[in-house]
């Protein structure tokens, strides 16, 4: 490693880490000049307990979709900043991670791996990002879907460009025709809009349904009922929660009167129509 691209990665290194010279150079010394295992080899040290940008919260930023030949990939990729979320470079870099993550099937240990347009792998280069805008950016999540079973659509809600937004839904669905296709996109906007956790109640996991249950008998053993009467009560709000959490009994955004599940009932061809899998991105979310 040359004078100065050591002197490069020492001053990459001290602005993640916020660690003295000197430790920077001992860590990229033990190394090899990696920066992700120097930030590794300065923590487990005690030297860098926690790395001043690293542990800073990353809950701006954006997500894309890559569409091509029926199959899908979406991708979150976050900043601390809306400002920044809105830098060209950082766009720039969200728009290449797109393209990479389509051929990377979502799979984030291949997409980090894999060689950016200036011909730096993905997690150098986010390195280098992070040292040149000074905030902490994180490549949060990533997902594919594929063409061979059920067709997929997908909205973006807030849309800075195309294909770039805020909030990206996308719905695999199976049954469809000519004539009803495009309830596959009226679906990934309600999805958008009401963010269900499943499909249906099978869908949601047992610790959720039972950790929701637990706040709602708590809340009305808390506002002065007997614990039998909080029993019968909570039944009946727990079915709801699960109603209002599941995408085939959720009010449908566009007919308050209906369920989605009466929409593909009504809007049947030859087959049944039917949601195969979704997914919702929302920037930040859960951060």
């Amino acid at each position: 490693m040359s004078n100065k691209v050591l002197l490069d990665n020492i001053k990459k290194l001290r602005e993640i880490t916020g660690v003295g010279f000197k430790d920077c150079k001992l860590a990229l010394d033990e190394t090899k000049g990696d920066i992700e295992k120097s930030i590794e080899f300065l923590r487990k040290k005690g030297i860098a307990k926690a790395s001043k940008k690293m542990s800073r919260t990353a809950s701006e930023g954006l997500v894309l979709v890559k569409e091509d030949k029926g199959e899908v990939a979406l991708i979150e990729i976050n900043s601390e900043t809306d400002f920044v979320a809105k830098n060209n470079d950082f766009i720039t870099f969200c728009k290449d991670l797109s393209e990479l993550n389509f051929t990377a099937r979502g799979n984030l240990e291949i997409l980090n791996n894999s060689k950016m347009t200036n011909g730096i792998t993905v997690k150098e280069n986010l390195v280098n990002l992070i040292a040149k805008i000074g905030e902490k950016i994180t490549i949060r999540r990533a997902n594919f879907f594929d063409n061979k079973k059920g067709l997929n659509f997908y909205y973006v809600h807030s849309a800075l460009e195309k294909n770039i937004g805020k909030i990206i839904s996308v719905v695999k669905m199976d049954g469809l025709s000519n004539e009803n296709k495009d309830i596959g996109m009226k679906i990934s906007m309600h999805i958008a809009a009401s963010n269900p956790l499943a499909i249906d109640e099978q869908g949601i996991n047992k610790e959720t349904i039972d950790k929701e249950l637990e706040i709602i008998k708590a809340e009305i053993i808390n506002s002065g009922k007997p614990k039998e009467m909080a029993e019968k009560i909570s039944k009946g709000k727990i079915s709801k929660f699960i109603n209002d959490n599941t995408l085939l009994n959720q009010v449908w955004i566009m007919d308050p009167k209906k369920k989605v599940s009466d929409i593909l009932k009504e809007l049947k061809q030859e087959k049944e129509l039917k949601i195969l899998n979704f997914l919702r991105y929302k920037v930040g979310e859960g951060i």
